[in-house]
């Protein structure tokens, strides 16, 4: 972590942002409590002030006001992210982005829908659904979309429709001096210049902070079916997956969780699913195409030892299975009550997935720790669940170990140290791991030219 001293917002400043905006401000212990912790296993560190703006404009001063005197800004949404990126290391101001959470536009003719980055995903599909259409990221957490913007979030869906970085075509942001900026169009093609809203999808709040999306959206599948299916162990599930996809299959989810996994969703959930390695698909598209693929996914578990094949089109069935998934994480956390996780997160080529996965195991089995194995194999990226004793600070150093361990293996096959959680605090060696210095040095020069007071989440993606 960097060495930098704390900012503390004084009382002073404090009446100076309270009287510059429309929005609220608090130092409420309460309050501040809330802003200081996200779901990863990190200490929680207080901000000095929660400012919680009302419109773009309120952005704008809060950040021209605190990049004069130096005073650092988190943004804030759910507090869903999984390496430390909304705590306020050095202190100054939580900017609680929630009370923008308005939907602005849908424009079904176009599948695009533009709002306000404090709306929640769920609320925007039950908003989208209502005229049969949905938005496709869908990263388990109900996360704000300005916070999966921000962390360049994806999910259970990405193999068939994208993550964020493909999902937001146009932005609206304000940079650390309060210049308010507007990039991407709403066309579906665009070759003008450099792709500044890639750039900041993904930028962690490092760069700018996100007030306004235009998303691109998709029309309800005429038909969806979910299966599951069991394996004698984990590689076999694994390469049975790998196959699927470059079969050609059309599968909207393919998930892969391990009998540990499979047995806290059961006990969390009241399913009652074997208790082995289990792939989970769901199909998107017309009746007799998903039947067609259901067919063909039966056909090609069998060649991996896959047993137990059963699909369903029955949507309450459909529902709780994923619904399930979703909630593996939850259901971890209380199979083991009063601890913490730390959660893996990384991508490789599908033809090193298999060999990525038994490295994990081989890691994590000789340690002392508990885990568990699941992730979005159709895609190259799985996660570990690893818990921890939050009394013992020693466990999580222990950890962070094992998982630089896994990512330099990792590395190694030509993956990646992060598939979808980000950089956060806890990765930041790993990215010049993986990028290397000189990569790097470009990342400290775009950010030094956008936060040249380095007053935007600093101390994360890299040190300074």
């Amino acid at each position: 972590m960097e060495l930098r001293p704390r900012v503390e917002v004084t009382p002073s400043q404090q009446q100076d942002i309270a009287r510059l905006i429309a929005g609220e401000t608090s130092t409420n212990d309460s309050i501040l409590d809330q802003h200081g912790r996200d779901e990863s296993a990190f200490p929680p560190v207080k901000p000095s002030l929660v400012v919680t703006p009302y419109s773009t404009e309120d952005v704008s001063k809060v950040l021209a006001y605190c990049n004069t005197h130096h005073i650092p800004v988190v943004a804030f949404g759910a507090g869903s992210s999984l390496e430390g990126h909304v705590l306020p290391i050095h202190g100054g101001v939580s900017l609680d982005m929630t009370h923008m959470n308005k939907i602005l536009e849908v424009r079904s003719e176009d599948l695009l829908v533009k709002v306000q980055p404090g709306v929640h995903r769920v609320a925007l599909n039950e908003n989208l659904n209502k005229i049969g259409l949905f938005f496709s990221v869908d990263p388990g957490a109900d996360a704000t979309l300005g916070g999966m913007a921000a962390t360049g979030a994806a999910g259970t869906t990405t193999v068939r429709y994208g993550s964020m970085r493909e999902n937001v075509l146009a932005l609206e942001a304000v940079l650390a001096d309060g210049t308010i900026i507007h990039v991407g169009r709403e066309t579906r093609k665009l070759s003008a210049g450099y792709d500044l809203t890639r750039l900041i999808v993904g930028s962690e709040g490092t760069l700018a902070v996100i007030t306004e999306l235009t998303l691109r959206v998709h029309g309800i599948p005429e038909k969806m079916a979910a299966a599951t299916v069991i394996f004698p162990n984990l590689a076999a599930g694994v390469e049975a997956a790998t196959t699927i996809v470059r079969s050609g299959v059309a599968i909207a989810r393919c998930e892969f969780l391990d009998a540990i996994c499979i047995k806290n969703v059961n006990a969390r959930d009241g399913l009652s699913l074997s208790e082995s390695p289990t792939l989970l698909f769901e199909f998107h598209g017309s009746k007799q195409g998903v039947e067609e693929d259901a067919l063909i996914v039966g056909e090609i578990v069998k060649e991996f030892g896959g047993s137990e094949f059963s699909w369903s089109t029955e949507e309450g069935a459909r529902r709780k299975l994923w619904q399930a998934r979703h909630n593996a994480y939850w259901a971890s956390l209380v199979a083991h009550p009063g601890q913490r996780i730390v959660t893996t997160d990384t991508a490789v080529p599908l033809s090193r997935l298999a060999e990525a996965v038994a490295v994990a195991e081989e890691i994590f089995g000789a340690s002392r720790f508990p885990y568990s194995i699941l992730g979005h194999v159709a895609d190259g990226n799985f996660h570990c669940f690893v818990m921890l004793d939050p009394n013992d600070p020693k466990q999580h150093d222990e950890i962070r170990e094992l998982t630089h361990q896994l990512t330099n293996r990792i590395l190694a096959m030509g993956g990646t140290c992060t598939g979808e959680h980000g950089i956060g605090l806890g990765k930041i060696d790993d990215l010049v791991n993986e990028t290397g210095r000189a990569g790097v040095s470009v990342m400290r020069s775009i950010k030094s030219t956008l936060d040249p007071n380095n007053i935007l989440n600093p101390g994360k993606i890299f040190h300074k």
